[in-house]
């Protein structure tokens, strides 16, 4: 009797176990046909797609994946996802981490904090078009340029008259080097006109005065500098009419043998005098510096500087992620260990080095690890900031993934075998992520 109690008992007991499989099988089945439809079927596929030619119709094998080394546009690609992948997940980590830190001994770090993470709520189409407009060459319209030009004016002397020039008619010439001599010698007491042309009215100094001819002086060679134009019309070459403006700060040298023996700045009304004694017989010059093109700014979307530049806008929205990913690991760190540090004799600096970064390392490993798989994946701010002369030069997988499987010249074979490569560069940063997640719950 006890024998067949325990096997009555052992039937039901797999009956139950084979019910319970059967019922966790029916649930996990919709998953799994899911999972298969949109996952495993195609990636099957798209490995399958990369051994073909473009048609599909012929085998090729590996060529497909030869073509990425080979092909100019697809090896700037690979290259430009290494940078992307060594650069942008460091850079938006140590800069979350300094945030973190830095945020913990202020009253407005929340504050802070939220400013920092505030670009996370901006999707990446969005912040491609905002880069692309800070970007903009023009000083004018992109602020990258506006703060960098304004820093280089507050270092360096800039042209008051950029592309001023004489005309024919003037009695003044080419020196060569972009400076103007006048076509004959001066002389005392007989006044110099040095008329210009080329500037337009909006760029006149804003204090500049109308121009008055100027009067002759036996001590000294007097002149007039001017803008050879009136608004509207009627003005005469080479005569000071009443509407035209003085050239304000425009320097003027007098040259002898070569060397340049006085020099005077043009007035507000354009007039200036040079010593008689120095200057008598002397030719005039209007050196280059006069007229030098205005500073305008880095070409930041140029094919030199277009993939820190868009880095930079990566960096920009998910260094505020990383910092609150590492905000909520330093809040656990044990304050005594940091307390006991300082009493020991530890400055700051060592303290963070040597305590604070070590009890951080699996937080920044996981914010490492994820944006490490993210810029693998970085497609929108490249497409959206990246002008089509320098798409190529910005060039990631991810985007000539888009080029080669939908473009006009598409490739079918050659975007599938991108695909599986992509594939293949997460898989192994998301098996170390799976590692590492076991080894924290075995803990």
């Amino acid at each position: 009797m006890p024998a067949t109690r325990n096997r009555t008992s052992n039937r039901t007991s797999n009956r139950t176990r084979a019910r319970s499989r059967a019922v966790a099988a029916g649930f996990l089945l919709p998953a799994l046909l899911l999972l298969g439809a949109l996952v495993v079927y195609p990636i099957g596929y798209s490995v399958r797609r990369s051994l073909f030619d473009r048609s599909g119709a012929s085998f090729v094998g590996l060529d497909n994946y030869l073509s990425l080394v080979t092909d100019d546009s697809l090896r700037t690609a690979v290259r430009n996802n290494l940078i992307w992948l060594v650069v942008a997940p460091a850079v938006a980590t140590a800069l979350g981490l300094v945030f973190a830190v830095l945020t913990e001994r202020v009253r407005w770090g929340t504050a802070f904090k939220l400013v920092v993470f505030m670009p996370m709520a901006i999707s990446m189409l969005a912040a491609g078009i905002i880069f692309r407009l800070v970007y903009e060459q023009d000083p004018e319209r992109g602020v990258a340029n506006a703060v960098w030009v304004g820093v280089h004016d507050t270092f360096a002397e800039s042209s008051g008259f950029p592309r001023a020039r004489p005309l024919p008619v003037h009695p003044l010439e080419a020196a060569g080097g972009g400076a103007f001599v006048t076509k004959e010698p001066v002389r005392a007491g007989v006044p110099v006109l040095l008329p210009l042309v080329g500037v337009a009215p909006a760029q006149m100094p804003q204090d500049a005065r109308p121009a008055h001819a100027p009067a002759p002086a036996s001590t000294g060679i007097t002149g007039t500098a001017w803008l050879d134009f009136t608004r509207g019309g009627g003005g005469k070459p080479n005569a000071v009419d009443p509407k035209e403006l003085g050239l304000k700060g425009l320097r003027i040298e007098a040259v002898r043998d070569g060397k340049v023996v006085a020099t005077a700045t043009a007035a507000a009304d354009g007039s200036f005098t040079l010593p008689a004694d120095r200057a008598d017989g002397a030719v005039l010059r209007l050196p280059a510096s006069n007229f030098r093109e205005q500073y305008n700014g880095v070409e930041w979307l140029g094919p030199s500087l277009v993939t820190p530049a868009v880095i930079g806008a990566y960096v920009w929205m998910w260094a505020g992620f990383a910092m609150v990913l590492i905000g909520a690991g330093l809040a656990a760190v044990p304050r005594e260990l940091l307390e006991a540090a300082r009493v020991d004799g530890a400055n700051e600096w060592q303290v963070f080095r040597r305590i604070t970064v070590p009890l951080l390392a699996p937080v920044l490993v996981v914010v490492l690890v994820t944006l490490m798989i993210n810029v693998l994946k970085v497609f929108d701010l490249v497409f959206v900031i990246a002008p089509g002369s320098a798409q190529d030069d910005a060039n990631v997988l991810a985007l000539q993934l888009y080029r080669s499987s939908f473009g006009t010249d598409a490739d079918l074979g050659v975007g599938s075998a991108i695909a599986v490569v992509l594939l293949l560069l997460v898989l192994p940063v998301m098996v170390v992520n799976i590692r590492r997640i076991r080894r924290e719950s075995r803990r």
